[in-house]
This record gives C-alpha cells, sequence and structure tokens, in this order.
C-alpha cells in the first residue's frame, strides 16, 4: 500500500475540529452512508492497537541505543512512514487477521519529533480510504515522570520543544457519528493525561457504540479502576440500552490490575472472549495481556490477535461483533 499523494490536500474532505475532536475523511464519495447500510453487513469487525506512534517493536533496545546515543533520529520520518504502510497492510490484507471496518488506535502520535513529524491517524485513514477521528491528550511540556515500572522506563519521552501530540483515534469504513471526547479522571500521572474517544458506527442490525480508551499503567490499581468507571459511565450517557464495543490498551501490566478490570466490567454487564492473560505487548521475553475488547448486549462471532512484525511492541486484537437480537 502506497501513501495517497493528496494526504495534505483539500481532498480529504470534511476535516475539522470540534470539542477536542480533529476529524476528517479520505473515504471515497461513493461509499455507503450509514442509512445505506445493508442487512448483509450485520457484523462489524473491529480491532484495538496501540501502535506505539509506528516507530517499531524494539521498546528496550531501542531505548538503550536511544540512550546511548546511538538512534538516528534523521531516519525517523522514513522508519514511522514504512510502519505505517506495514500497519495498513496488517489491518486490511486480509492475512493474519479479517479486514478491519473499526480501528482504535492508542498512542497514535501527531506531528511530534519521536514519529518524525507523521500524523500517524490522519495517514493511515489516508492510506485505509477510511474516516478518521482523533483525540490529543495536551500532554503538558515540563513536568517530569516519575519513576515507573522498569520497563516502561524506556519509553522515548517528548522533547522540550516539541509542538506535537500523542492520543487515540478511530478509524472507519463508514462514517463515525458523534464522535465524542472523554477525558479521564487522574492523579497519579500529570505527565500523561488519559482520555477515551467515542462514536456510533453503522451495522445492518443499526449502530453500535465503540468507546477506545487508554488506561493509565503508572498509578495503583484503585486509580486505574476509577477511570474504567468514568468509561462505563459514558457508555451509560453516550449509548443507553444499545450495543457496546469497549476496545483499548488497559494497560493490565499485573494478574491483580488484569482481574480488577476483568471484575469490574463483567459487574456492569461486559463480557470477553479473551481469556486473561492472553499475550497482546511484548518487550524482550516479556508477553504480557495489556489490550482487551469486551462487548455488551452484542456478541463476538470470533476473534484473535494478529501477530505481525516491526510495527510496534503491541500486537492488533480484533473481533468480529454483532449486535443482540432486539
Amino acid at each position: 500500500m502506497r501513501l495517497p499523494a493528496d494526504i495534505e490536500s483539500p481532498a480529504s474532505r470534511a476535516e475539522g475540529d470540534a470539542d477536542g475532536v480533529e476529524f476528517g475523511t479520505f473515504a471515497p464519495e461513493t461509499q455507503a452512508t450509514p442509512s445505506q447500510a445493508t442487512p448483509s453487513q450485520r457484523s462489524v469487525v473491529v480491532a484495538t492497537f496501540n501502535i506505539r506512534y509506528a516507530v517499531g517493536s524494539f521498546l528496550i533496545s531501542g531505548g538503550l541505543l536511544r540512550r546511548a546515543g546511538l538512534s538516528r533520529p534523521s531516519r525517523r520520518g522514513t522508519l514511522v512512514g514504512g510502519n505505517l504502510q506495514r500497519a495498513a497492510s496488517l489491518l486490511a490484507s486480509g492475512e493474519l487477521m479479517p479486514p478491519a471496518d473499526v480501528i482504535a488506535l492508542q498512542e497514535a502520535d501527531r506531528r511530534t519529533t519521536r514519529a518524525g513529524a507523521h500524523h500517524v491517524a490522519r495517514e493511515l485513514a489516508a492510506t485505509l480510504r477510511m474516516h478518521y477521528a482523533y483525540a490529543g491528550m495536551c500532554v503538558p511540556r515540563g513536568v517530569e515522570p516519575r519513576s515507573k515500572q522498569w520497563y516502561l522506563n524506556f519509553e522515548e519521552p517528548f522533547g522540550p520543544g516539541d509542538a506535537g501530540d500523542t492520543g487515540v483515534a478511530l478509524l472507519g469504513r463508514l462514517p463515525l457519528e458523534d464522535a465524542t471526547r472523554i477525558d479521564l479522571p487522574w492523579s497519579d500521572c500529570p505527565w500523561r493525561p488519559r482520555l477515551a474517544l467515542a462514536a456510533r458506527v453503522p451495522s445492518g442490525r443499526g449502530p453500535v457504540g465503540v468507546l477506545n480508551v487508554h488506561i493509565d499503567p503508572h498509578g495503583p490499581v484503585e486509580a486505574r479502576l476509577e477511570q474504567h468507571r468514568a468509561v462505563v459511565a459514558a457508555a451509560e450517557r453516550l449509548f443507553g440500552g444499545g450495543p457496546v464495543v469497549l476496545v483499548g490498551d488497559f494497560n493490565t501490566l499485573t494478574r491483580a490490575a488484569r482481574e480488577a478490570t476483568r471484575r469490574l466490567l463483567e459487574g456492569h454487564g461486559f463480557s470477553t472472549p479473551m481469556p486473561t492473560g492472553t499475550a497482546t505487548w511484548r518487550a524482550g521475553l516479556l508477553r504480557l495481556h495489556a489490550d482487551w475488547i469486551f462487548v455488551r448486549r452484542a456478541r463476538v462471532r470470533r476473534w484473535g490477535v494478529a501477530r505481525g512484525r516491526g510495527v510496534s511492541d503491541h500486537w492488533p486484537v480484533w473481533a468480529e461483533v454483532a449486535a443482540e437480537d432486539k
């Protein structure tokens, strides 16, 4: 897949920024509208992918090279551009997973130095000819991070003069209706605010609510559960009794976090086909369950983890989801 030549031109229609959400479309003019979704489109394939600004899968070794001054920043733009092409193929080629109808991205940088000045969500939407909505975290500058789990200390921080940002995004083959930013409560991680992004997507059985979240890994488990409670409340407010798909990087890097998160969400009527402990993230020899798909008033027909190489330290998790019969 090649990046379309019109990515920086007015050919991306209906682009704007409202209520903290940037949105735009590269979908063909002839693509069906939500009201034209046919009864045969009774399910949607939803994928969640912490793309790690498309810098690659080597979190620890990459961090060590950077600290030793052996990284090559001048090549970052080319590296990230190539990884975005690989991500597009992984998500749409049908080789390791069904082609995704909806893609939830986390760590989707917007014109940061570490991402080689790429706008990750917008460029991936352009390659896939999709609609997109993006919400930036508005990361504060000059706030030093505290010590974290040792394997998270290899994260590449923003430089002091970096005007870019990172955030979450939703991409869709059909328009994303009522895209809404949800700022999550936090107190232990002032250097990295957290948020969620919600939208409705069409299906042959009516609209399905999709919530994309990126939960804080640094604070205590109870602080993370408070973020999940905010997401559950948003699902009720935005989607009421309709079907909901809740996806994202939950950063459940310990057994206690995994069990507590699953218990809380199942207590609010959500379910997941994923066994606790499914590997979705790796660093060196570590394999952890960080990324999840939960549904409520919907059923999962099939699901999987697309273990592609090279794009990120996370793997995409996908599920084919159908709304329950009314």
